[in-house]
Formats: C-alpha cells, sequence, structure tokens
C-alpha cells in the first residue's frame, strides 16, 4: 500500500514539473481547459480603476485656469473641497496661490487664511498671511481686512513668545548642563536609588 502511494505521488509530482520550455500554459476554467500562449495578458488593472473626470472637465478647467485667475481659484477651491474629484490640498493651494498672485482678491484672502490657519501638515505662516491678506484688504475686502488685525495680533504675540524664548534659553542652558542638582543617586552596596532630601 505505501509502494502504491509513493508511486501515485512521484507520478503526481513528475506530471506537475515541466521541465520543457513551452511558449503556452494550459489555462483551465470549470471543465474546459485550453491551451494559451504565457505571454498574453488577460487582466488589464487600469481597466479596474474608474477614471475620474470621464467627461474631460478638470482638463478644461486647467486649459481656462492657465489664462484666467478666477477660474484658477475656481479649481484651487475644487481640489480643495473634493467636489467633483479627488481632494488634494497641494493641488488647491497652488492654484489658488496662482489665482492670488494674478490678483484675483477672493483668492489672496483664501491664501492668507490658508497660511494663517495651516493647511493639513503645513503649519501656519503669519508672514505669508499678512501678505496676502495686506493685499486683499488693501483693495477693500472687508473680511480679509479683519483677518489681518488678528494675524497681526498673533504675529506680535509670537515675536514675543520668540524674543521670550531665546532669553531662556540662555540661561536654562546652563541649569540644565551645571545649575541643576540630581536629587537621586545610586548606592551601589544597595543596588538602589537614595534621595539627597
Amino acid at each position: 500500500m505505501r509502494l502504491q502511494l509513493r508511486v501515485m505521488l512521484l507520478v503526481i509530482v513528475a506530471g506537475c514539473a515541466d521541465t520543457s520550455d513551452k511558449k503556452t500554459v494550459t489555462v483551465c476554467q470549470g471543465s474546459a481547459c485550453q491551451e494559451q500562449d504565457k505571454s498574453l495578458v488577460t487582466y488589464d488593472p487600469a481597466s479596474a480603476v474608474p477614471d475620474p473626470d470621464p467627461d474631460g472637465r478638470i482638463a478644461a478647467l486647467e486649459a481656462l485656469a492657465r489664462n484666467d485667475p478666477s477660474a484658477a481659484y475656481d479649481l484651487g477651491l475644487r481640489f480643495y473641497r473634493g467636489d467633483g474629484i479627488r481632494q488634494d490640498s497641494y493641488q488647491a493651494l497652488k492654484w489658488m496661490r496662482d489665482a492670488a498672485e494674478r490678483g484675483d482678491r477672493q483668492a489672496q484672502t483664501a491664501v492668507g487664511r490658508l497660511y494663517y490657519t495651516g493647511l493639513e501638515e503645513m503649519g501656519s505662516d503669519l508672514r505669508e498671511s499678512e501678505r496676502w491678506l495686506s493685499a486683499a484688504a488693501g483693495r477693500g475686502d472687508k473680511e480679509a481686512a479683519a483677518l489681518l488685525a488678528e494675524v497681526q495680533k498673533a504675529r506680535a504675540s509670537n515675536e514675543e513668545y520668540r524674543r521670550r524664548l531665546t532669553e531662556l534659553r540662555a540661561t536654562t542652558y546652563y541649569w540644565w548642563t551645571r545649575g541643576w542638582v540630581y536629587r537621586w543617586y545610586w548606592d551601589p552596596s544597595r543596588r538602589t536609588y537614595l534621595g539627597y532630601y
């Protein structure tokens, strides 16, 4: 019995081990099998991912945005919100900033707000925020003027914080390296820490 099992196992293994240089493979579906060329591709991974913009609206808006700053702002807003497209903060800031640089007042306010609050992993930048909000406020934008006052107050507070931090670092360095004394010391005979209290 064991010999028969060994022989059958060898026959099965020998049938599976194909050492020839065949250019085809046997493909079975259900009870039907057929030979197919090894280089035949039957699955296209791109077909599994739907086209995010089948009508080409975003490409058309990008073409329009290159010439019109209000279209660039609109495109940035769509990327920011993920409205009809995949949300992309980098593209949102890129297009909004492009519109702001070309003088779109609403984009200047939006970019100033984004730099004030920060955008995802990008922290706030009060100087850039002040720059963009000043440009929009100078053109009569009331929202930008209100935000500009907040940014200037935060920037003054931030500069005071940075100045004080620089002063403290100079004195703290001394205390961290020399001034402060350890409260506990190692006693090797007891193999424990003992306090100075």
